[in-house]
């Protein structure tokens, strides 16, 4: 993999990271840090440049996705629980 495209993959992952860990529900927040860690790391010895193109792109999606969902989780925060 390209410097550059790693550099890009890196940046993905750290920003999907710290999206996912503004979720207002324990749950929630552990699910998704827990999906993006596992899907970085199965695809972790991916090289062909459109396969890492595609994945890019649906990690963009997925981004996007949690993003919306923080917020609507935020809107509809629930009473804390002992874990949180």
């Amino acid at each position: 993999m390209a410097a550059a495209a790693r550099s890009q993959v890196m940046s993905l992952y750290r920003t999907m990271l710290r999206e996912s860990a503004k979720f207002p529900s324990y749950n929630y927040r552990n699910y998704a840090l827990r999906r993006v860690r596992d899907a970085f790391k199965a695809n972790r010895n991916v090289e062909d440049p459109k396969a890492v193109e595609r994945l890019m792109e649906e990690g963009w999606q997925t981004l996007a996705l949690i993003q919306r969902q923080v917020s609507i989780g935020k809107m509809y925060e629930a009473q804390k629980t002992v874990v949180d």
